[in-house]
């Protein structure tokens, strides 16, 4: 376990790395700075790596920059990877990395120039912003120019890049067919012959069905990807429904206050799509029709749509209809739609029985879908809360999906509402939008929100920031979570600030024993008393610990991570010790 800071090492350490700087030996430099992040002193190691900057330390400035983009000051990180971008590839990709993830298109420049001075990553980076315009093909043929044997990395990105090439060229090979087969079809006037063809379109599309992540990671493919979907439409009903469904989930939700220009216009032409497939006898339409709308927030509409499906026969959308009306507390409706499914069914009984007691239990206002149309009128109208209130609703108990609530819920959280930040950032988390994600944390974090304050620790620690994890975890325990508490005491105690550690695992230990932390934190709660001298009491949760210690502990964490191996307690090894001091003793 770690020991005190030692502070004559720090200073040694510290003054070293500002000379080296100032007389331009970054070899020295580095190994100084080596010392302050494999030794996790970040916060003593800063004020060195600023005088080392300030001496003209690209290393030193590639490091400051990496910590303060850890910890929020995203501004002065871009500030510092400048000051030495041009001559340190490090500097240029932090930079490059810096900008894409804000959409800054002058990221691709700081790429190019780290891959000048060798960064493989900048080549790797050049050659995905190659897939995201669309350039599937040129991807790659650059990535594989002049490469090494050593260079392994490359080689995962062209297998990727020449994997989805191949999915193309089959699905355009499949749908050329089908044209050809209904060209033919129609020549001889053969009757149904497109709608058979129609069919061999749709399978056609089948390997663009699962490819909804690199859409998104790339979204110039799926510029590609819908003229393939355009030409099954033409002749398939089924196809039309497979169009819609492509358009709305790669519709282009940013995670800000105003939508994207051209989504309404992707919504109506997948809504006009559904439509065609539903007018020309496919019945699906209208059940995805109805999905569609629910996602949207758009309950009548969804409820009507839902409705055309069930009198077709379809139970899916008769009981996602009578789960909609039983939301909006409409329960004999629910009832006939649930029973019209069979009173026989399990499932069926279940919601029977959850509307016997929303009738006798009420309704919590937080639950009651019959508050939208008011709250929408007083959101359009300005009023934050109820913008958020609304968002709220219709994304728990309304089925509206994550990028239609986005636009409801910023407001509140752009306006200084902390549960309104938080529910933000987990919005834009299943929205894979990480640095907003992260921006709403903490801004959370901030006034205090304790779940949130547990988001930026579990960050903090993830980047090894251990000393800014363990401020975070301090201030998520203030929230009375016994979990908090055993991550805060954690750090504490593998620092070796034994007595600060002491209350917090032993809050955790007392109240978190039944819990799936409960054995780690007995673990460290062990450690912390035997080393406090308190031997006698360190036996019973160090043995606690060391029943189960690889199954409950060792097990959640990688093997290969051995940075945090080497930071964990070993409860049987401290508990030897415990037991050899009380038996000397």
């Amino acid at each position: 376990m770690a020991q005190q800071d030692p502070t004559q090492d720090i200073r040694h350490h510290g003054e070293g790395l500002v000379a080296a700087a100032l007389a331009g030996d970054a070899q020295t430099a580095r190994r100084h700075t080596d010392f302050f992040v494999l030794r996790r002193h970040v916060d003593e190691g800063i004020p060195y790596w600023e005088r080392a900057v300030a001496a003209g330390d690209a290393f030193s400035a590639y490091t400051l920059a990496r910590y303060r983009k850890i910890r929020g000051n995203r501004a002065e990180a871009d500030r510092l990877y400048r000051s030495a971008a041009e001559r340190h590839a490090g500097c240029a990709y932090g930079l490059g990395v810096l900008l894409q993830e804000d959409g800054n298109p002058e990221a691709a420049e700081w790429f190019r120039r780290g891959w000048e001075l060798g960064h493989l990553d900048c080549k790797i980076e050049l050659g995905k912003h190659l897939a995201v315009e669309g350039r599937l093909d040129e991807a790659p043929k650059f990535l594989m120019d002049n490469v090494d044997i050593g260079d392994i990395a490359v080689f995962r990105w062209v297998q990727l890049f020449e994997s989805i090439r191949g999915d193309f060229d089959q699905v355009a090979a499949g749908l050329a067919a089908a044209e050809a087969a209904a060209e033919a079809a129609e020549a001889a006037e053969a009757v149904g012959g497109a709608e058979g063809d129609g069919e061999a379109a749709r399978e056609a599309l089948r390997p663009l069905f699962e490819m909804g992540d690199r859409f998104r990671d790339y979204p110039g493919l799926a510029v590609e990807a819908e003229t393939y979907y355009r030409r099954a439409a033409a002749l398939s009903a089924s196809a039309r429904v497979d169009h819609a469904i492509f358009l709305e989930e790669t519709e282009t939700a940013t995670a800000t206050e105003t939508e994207a220009a051209g989504t309404d216009d992707r919504w109506t032409e997948a809504r006009q799509l559904l439509v065609q497939a539903h007018e020309s006898g496919y019945e699906g339409a209208a059940y995805v029709l109805g999905v569609l709308h629910e996602q949207r927030g758009e309950l009548a509409e969804a409820e009507r749509w839902y409705a055309v499906s069930a009198a077709d026969g379809h139970q899916s959308a008769q009981w996602n209809l009578g789960i909609l009306c039983k939301r909006q507390r409409r329960f004999e409706e629910a009832e006939r739609c649930f029973r019209e499914i069979g009173d026989g069914d399990e499932d069926v009984a279940d919601q029977l029985a959850r509307i016997a007691r929303l009738r006798a239990d009420g309704v919590a206002p937080g639950k009651d879908l019959r508050r939208l149309p008011g709250l929408r009128e007083r959101a359009e109208a300005g009023d934050v809360q109820a913008s958020y209130a609304y968002g709220k609703i219709l994304g728990e108990w309304g089925g509206a999906a994550a990028r239609h609530m986005v636009r409801w819920i910023e407001p509140a959280a752009r306006a200084g509402d902390p549960e309104a930040a938080y529910d933000l950032a987990e919005l834009c988390s299943e929205l894979r939008r990480p640095v907003l994600r992260d921006h709403w944390y903490r801004q959370a974090a901030e006034t205090g929100h304790h779940d949130a304050c547990n988001q930026m620790g579990w960050l903090s620690e993830h980047h090894k920031d251990y000393q800014e994890s363990e401020r975070w975890y301090v201030r998520a325990a203030e929230g009375g979570s016994p979990l908090n508490a055993m991550l805060a005491g954690k750090l504490k105690a593998q620092r070796g600030a034994y007595a600060e550690a002491e209350p917090y695992l032993r809050k955790a230990w007392e109240e978190g024993q039944e819990y799936a932390y409960g054995t780690e934190a007995a673990g460290y709660y062990g450690l912390v008393l035997h080393r406090l001298g308190r031997h006698a009491d360190a036996i019973e949760p160090l043995r606690c610990a060391a029943e189960s210690w690889r199954e409950d502990v060792r097990s959640r964490y990688s093997r290969d991570d051995l940075d945090v191996l080497a930071r964990m307690a070993d409860p049987e090894k401290e508990l030897a010790a415990a037991e050899a001091a009380l038996a000397a003793g």
